[in-house]
């Protein structure tokens, strides 16, 4: 008699997955259909093909199933072998549909049903029941008088032997991974979820190693997902993306065409079969797990052989043709061909990962054919062979389905063609920002590292991503780096050796937002930001070095000036050579002539009276508070009432003269200005320069004067014969005196001097010679007697 113990509980802690679903068993029910019963051996014959049932995933009418009880030697209690084909839940089979073998015979022709499925026929119920009298006849009755309810509980127990495989399976890998790597099951067990249709409990993973597996099983009869279209579907997947719910649709298996969900199908299998017990008989299911030709079947109950006697219901592939699902690739970005641990990621059916039904499975890719295995803690299937290619190659999993063909998803395979990695001719590397660089190669998805050293400094990881059309973006980290030498290695697989590509890393290059010249002008004027790295400017016969560089908010403003003249108005173009090598390439703006300012009279009023008069108006000293009148006159355009003069210090600081006592215009073409130095405020003594504004544009920046500040001096007094006292105040304000213009014999006044006098040589031609510090380069005079 076969052997009918209780399979020990995992011992697992109470740190409980809760089940999602209403008829999730509770943690203290007793886990459903743990009792090992009796094997059957089931092979099924179509056309010339023989499989075992473990490849069988549909009968189709036509087929010879043939069906024996696989009994131990020392089975005391006998056993007939019932089977009935059903056509539907409103049509009884004939009576020849209905037959049956006595298991303890030793004839085949006896113990052994072997069956063609007839057509019309849509399920296969096969029965073990104890030998008593009338006992097929009774079988016969209650499946012809109750067709439907034999036909709901053939599919009920047909799923739930179907999900029932996946848990197993999840079970299993889980498993095995407590006693390999405990932290390797934090990486597998969602792709294991994700590949089963599993229900994953993510806190699992967050406990100490010890606890993960038992927490993860704990509860795993209600961890296998619910059908399709449970509207709570998507909200009870954890650790798993929600389209995963398209995937429980698309095997057509036990003829009702969904998975369900586990433990609400064993709930709905009691009541059902309970409906067609009566005092003889009680009718126990059973689950199927299949194993080549041998089914083994899993109780729920122990059976009984006192009244009513147990018969034991074993499930049965549908009838209705083989429906091979529809597998797809996971991803469609391309895969490294040359890897010799290529996975193929595969979504569709779960079923290829807990069944045998998908066999014979190869990737056919360039005239090669390499079998695949399914692993599910992969997530696809795995080539057991190495591949050979060349750049990219198209490639398909092809199989079969049971009996039928499989066509599965294509995949785009890359292999290295050993010319290396290229960076495009304008590949520029800036520092002080992350950049990415674009690389073209044959085989971007076979790279597994990328490094980068910044002159002698030490190597970097680097990010990167392959993209379509053998192009590899590198995220390159310079960030904090220095301009120089930028080393960048590759790892790839199936090379020996990395490859190498030296770049160079430069500062921000300048970025030209406007060129503006003037047609005829030797001036240019750039704006844009980092113009500081601006050496030279080519524009036609132009050649413009930087003058002047000003910044306004975050925007360089640079005026250069040079040899040659702008061209005309046109298809401009600047050649702009910046200090580290580079070229820029601008469009240029041109406009008309600049208008042009030129200094034509000036003089200054001094209030009371000073021992110093300068001389030279064409660039007169202008003492501190005197006033300084001079008339411009301009060209490149009549002037307007809001034409400006702008005067600037040596310092930078500027004054702004606008029209009325300050600008006057005397005609079309002069001004009249008057300027009182406090304008540019109490420090801006030495030279001072001028230019005409109108608009957006101004002249050019022209001498104006020198303010001076003058010490106030006394009359000179001289000795007889060769000496001379100068007396006054700010005597520190000058640098130096002498007798003569070419300043022989010249006496220096200490920085710092506070003396109200000075010994000076007496001039032979009675005028004192003095150089002030606002102004060294000039020379003012003062009468001595």
């Amino acid at each position: 008699m076969f052997s009918l113990p209780r399979l020990r509980r995992l011992a697992l802690p109470a740190l409980l997955l809760a089940a999602a679903a209403p008829g999730a068993v509770r943690a203290a029910d007793p886990a459903p259909f743990d009792l090992p019963g009796p094997d059957l051996r089931i092979r099924v014959t179509r056309g010339t093909a023989t499989l075992p049932i473990a490849e069988v995933p549909e009968l189709a009418a036509g087929d010879t199933v043939r069906i024996e009880a696989d009994l131990p030697a020392d089975q005391r209690a006998r056993f007939i072998l019932v089977s009935a084909f059903l056509s539907g839940a409103t049509n009884p089979p004939p009576r020849d549909w209905i037959r049956s073998a006595e298991t303890w015979k030793t004839k085949d022709k006896d113990r052994v049903l072997t069956l063609t499925v007839p057509q019309g026929a849509r399920q296969l119920a096969v029965f073990l029941v104890p030998e008593t009298g009338g006992a097929e006849g009774t079988i016969a009755s209650a499946v012809r008088g109750k067709p439907g309810e034999f036909v709901r509980a053939i599919q009920a127990i047909n799923r739930a032997s179907l999900d029932r495989s996946r848990l197993n399976a999840f079970v299993a890998a889980i498993r095995s991974e407590e006693d390999d790597d405990p932290a390797h099951l934090k990486r597998v067990a969602p792709t294991l979820a994700k590949s089963l249709a599993i229900k994953l409990n993510a806190e699992c993973l967050d406990k100490v190693v010890d606890y993960q597996v038992a927490c993860l099983l704990e509860n795993r009869e209600s961890l296998v997902l619910t059908d399709v279209h449970s509207s709570s579907l998507a909200e009870t997947i954890a650790g798993a993306p929600t389209n995963l719910a398209l995937q429980l649709s698309y095997t057509r298996e036990a003829g009702f065409g969904y998975y369900s969900q586990y433990i609400a199908v064993v709930r709905d299998i009691a009541r059902l079969f309970g409906a067609f017990s009566n005092p003889q008989f009680r009718y126990l299911p059973a689950l199927g797990l299949r194993g080549g030709d041998r089914m083994s079947l899993l109780l729920d109950t122990a059976p009984s052989f006192a009244k009513p006697r147990s018969v034991i219901v074993a499930p049965m592939p549908a009838i209705g043709g083989d429906s091979p699902p529809r597998l797809r690739a996971a991803t469609d970005a391309p895969l490294c061909g040359a890897d010799p641990t290529l996975t193929l990621p595969v979504e569709g059916a779960p079923l290829i990962y807990s069944t045998d039904f998908a066999r014979e499975m190869a990737l056919v890719a360039g005239g090669q054919r390499v079998p695949l295995r399914p692993r599910a803690d992969h997530g696809g299937y795995v080539v057991t062979a190495p591949l050979t290619g060349t750049g990219t190659v198209e490639s398909r999993i092809e199989g079969r389905w049971g009996f039928e063909p499989l066509t599965g998803p294509a995949f785009r395979l890359q292999f290295p063609d050993g010319k290396g990695w290229t960076a495009p001719e304008d590949a520029t590397l800036v520092v002080g920002r992350d950049n990415t660089l674009v690389l073209r190669g044959a085989a971007p998805a076979c790279i597994t590292g990328a490094t980068m050293r910044v002159g002698d400094g030490p190597a970097r990881d680097v990010t990167f991503k392959p993209q379509g059309d053998g192009r590899l973006a590198l995220t390159l980290p310079l960030t904090e780096a220095k301009a120089g030498r930028v080393s960048i290695e590759l790892r790839e697989t199936g090379m020996a050796k990395p490859t190498t590509l030296t770049l160079r890393a430069y500062r921000e290059a300048s970025r030209i937002e406007a060129v503006t010249v003037h047609t005829g002008d030797t001036a240019a004027e750039l704006t844009g930001q980092r113009l500081d790295l601006v050496e030279r400017v080519e524009i036609g016969d132009l050649r413009a070095t930087p003058q002047a560089l000003t910044r306004e908010a975050k925007t360089d403003r640079l005026t250069l000036t040079g040899t040659g003249t702008a061209p005309a108005a046109g298809n401009a173009t600047a050649r702009i050579l910046l200090s580290d090598g580079r070229t820029l390439t601008v469009p240029v703006t041109v406009r008309p002539p600049r208008i042009a300012a030129a200094l034509i009279d000036g003089s200054v009023r001094v209030e009371g009276s000073s021992p110093l008069t300068p001389l030279e108006t064409g660039e007169p000293l202008l003492p501190a508070g005197a006033t300084l009148r001079f008339a411009v006159r301009a060209s490149g355009g009549d002037l307007a009432p809001t034409d400006t003069i702008e005067i600037a210090g040596p310092a930078g600081q500027t004054a702004r003269l606008t029209a009325g006592p300050q600008l006057q215009l005397q005609g079309k073409d002069v001004l009249v200005a008057a300027l009182d130095p406090a304008a540019l405020g109490p420090s801006a003594f030495g030279p001072l320069r001028y230019r005409l504004a109108r608009a957006n544009e101004a002249s050019d920046w022209r001498p104006l004067a020198t303010l001076v500040r003058l010490p106030a001096l006394q009359p000179v007094k001289c000795e007889a014969k060769a000496r001379c006292t100068l007396r006054g105040e700010g005597l520190f304000l000058i640098e130096a005196a002498a007798p003569t213009r070419a300043f022989t014999d010249a006496v220096s006044v200490p920085d710092g001097f506070t003396g109200p006098a000075i010994e000076v040589p007496k001039p032979a031609d009675g005028t004192l010679y003095l150089k002030l510090r606002d102004a060294p380069g000039r020379i003012v005079t003062l009468p001595a007697r």
